[in-house]
């Protein structure tokens, strides 16, 4: 069999290089050795005469810190891989696990895997099979069941995700009016209101409200950060329909993420309102936040979120229309204007760069 790549040296520098007969590329071993060169030059050869021959001798010296290298699976690291979360995170992965593009390397060994399989699983899946599948190549590079990445950061292809808009007001109160359950339409106000998460609301208890200084204060499902509102006439009359202890939506709360957003998506499709799900709620109240002024510290806070960066994410479709710096100081001299505190150097510092302190 005729050898793939051919040994010389130049002469300039005494380096040995390596010629691939196929490419015609050359690639130096970075060596002056001549023994050393000798020996890389068989092993390059070698590999593509022998591949499989060479996949048992890598297994083998592998095996000798790792006795599952030969056996592992994608489904064994899914597997492992949920035992890592936990809540909604887990409930997530546990759904992944069963799209059926899974099926194409499931059961395929990872040491094993070449970058046509992933790439054939990603054909064959959605974005969702996308983020799921470089966050499992990762851990299995982290886990170290991967010697390196069989797909390089650079070559997955990118996630685009479906486009998202808020809920308009006309659209709303639509919903709002057909809707007959009191329960849903209680729901679907406060998620107006309040700009919570859909899990958010549905977990809200009459423990949560603050009666006397009029405020929600919960902890965030998926971050556990903490959301605090202040609430007005609207606000107080939706929960004064609402029992006074314990929780707010008692069906609601007991029903997954999945079925209330089934429910809110056949309202929209009866009343022919496409392109919005329950998380519009959210993008709309940080839309509304910033198209009125309302100060984004605060609305950091009323959303739950860390970073500026998140807010911005979500009201970036706004429409804002700038006040004069005249009509500002008159509101502001008139106490139209609520006046913020004066940052500290640290947090002025923060503040510029996008980022929390404390």
């Amino acid at each position: 069999m005729k050898n793939r790549y051919r040994l010389y040296r130049r002469t300039k520098g005494g380096v040995f290089y390596v010629h691939d007969s196929t490419t015609g590329k050359q690639e130096s071993l970075g060596t002056r050795d001549r023994a050393e060169a000798t020996t890389l030059f068989h092993s390059r050869n070698e590999s593509f005469r022998q591949p499989h021959l060479n996949l048992l001798i890598a297994k083998a010296y592998l095996a000798g810190s790792d006795s599952g290298v030969s056996t592992r699976t994608w489904q064994n690291a899914l597997d492992a891989n949920i035992e890592t979360k936990s809540g909604s995170t887990k409930d997530r992965w546990q759904r992944a696990a069963k799209d059926k593009a899974f099926d194409l390397i499931r059961n395929r060994v990872i040491l094993e895997t070449q970058a046509e399989h992933l790439l054939a699983c990603l054909k064959a899946g959605t974005v969702s099979t996308n983020v799921h599948l470089r966050k499992l190549h990762n851990f299995c590079l982290s886990m170290n069941w991967l010697p390196w990445p069989i797909v390089p950061k650079r070559l997955w292809p990118e996630v685009r995700f479906q486009p998202r808009r808020a809920i308009t007001f006309d659209e709303h109160q639509l919903i709002i009016e057909r809707e007959k359950n009191p329960e849903r339409r209680s729901f679907y106000e406060l998620c107006w209101h309040l700009g919570g998460s859909q899990s958010d609301i549905a977990n809200l208890a009459a423990e949560d409200i603050d009666w006397p200084n009029q405020t929600i204060a919960y902890a965030r499902q998926k971050t556990g950060s903490l959301a605090m509102i202040h609430f007005g006439p609207d606000i107080e009359a939706v929960l004064r329909r609402l029992p006074v202890t314990g929780a707010l939506f008692p069906y609601l709360r007991s029903v997954r993420s999945g079925d209330r957003a089934t429910e809110f998506k056949q309202r929209c499709g009866g009343l022919g309102i496409k392109g919005v799900t329950l998380h519009s709620y959210r993008y709309a109240w940080a839309e509304r936040a910033k198209t009125c002024g309302y100060p984004e510290r605060f609305a950091q806070e009323a959303l739950g979120h860390n970073s500026k960066a998140v807010h911005r994410a979500y009201a970036r479709k706004a429409k804002v229309r700038l006040p004069s710096l005249e009509s500002y100081e008159k509101q502001a001299a008139e106490g139209q204007i609520i006046q913020l505190p004066p940052l500290s150097p640290e947090r002025d510092r923060a503040a510029r760069l996008g980022q929390t302190v404390g």
